[in-house]
């Protein structure tokens, strides 16, 4: 699994003129799926996310997690974090997983960074075409992925 993650200051998603999500203060996780991914990358990546100290404390140092910050999460499925660009100019998508992998993996991660997280994370919609909107805090972006655990 690969995430973006963007600490932001508000962020939401709209479907088809309708908003579905959105919040304040928090983050925003872009997530890719590829086919090897499997209980354990959802377990590590859940934990590294919560634990993240990326929220400003009282001498504006970045020593506060999300639970710290009482921030709120928006996590958006993103099969394009996957591209391949090594040939030509069009992007492959083959290392992202089919629908019928991803969608049950998505659905957990979801689920089990809200027991981990201890509050509800919103969500877009798997496969839809979604406009994302946020105002990125920092700005601070930060790319981790699970297979590559540095």
């Amino acid at each position: 699994m690969k995430v973006v993650i963007q600490r932001v200051s508000e962020a939401s998603v709209t479907i088809g003129g309708e908003r579905v999500a959105s919040i304040g203060n928090g983050l925003l996780i872009l997530l890719g799926v590829v086919n090897e991914d499997n209980q354990e990358d959802i377990d590590w990546l859940c934990n590294k996310i919560v634990n993240l100290r990326i929220f400003p404390d009282d001498n504006n140092m970045m020593n506060r997690s999300i639970k710290d910050a009482n921030g709120h999460i928006i996590v958006v499925s993103q099969f394009t974090l996957h591209a391949s660009t090594k040939k030509g100019n069009r992007p492959s998508y083959i290392k992202a997983a089919k629908p019928d992998i991803a969608i049950p993996l998505y659905e957990k991660f979801v689920q089990d960074l809200e027991k981990v997280f201890e509050k509800p994370v919103q969500t877009g919609e798997f496969g839809a075409d979604m406009k994302v909107s946020l105002i990125n805090d920092g700005p601070v972006t930060i790319i981790i992925d699970s297979k590559n655990r540095e």
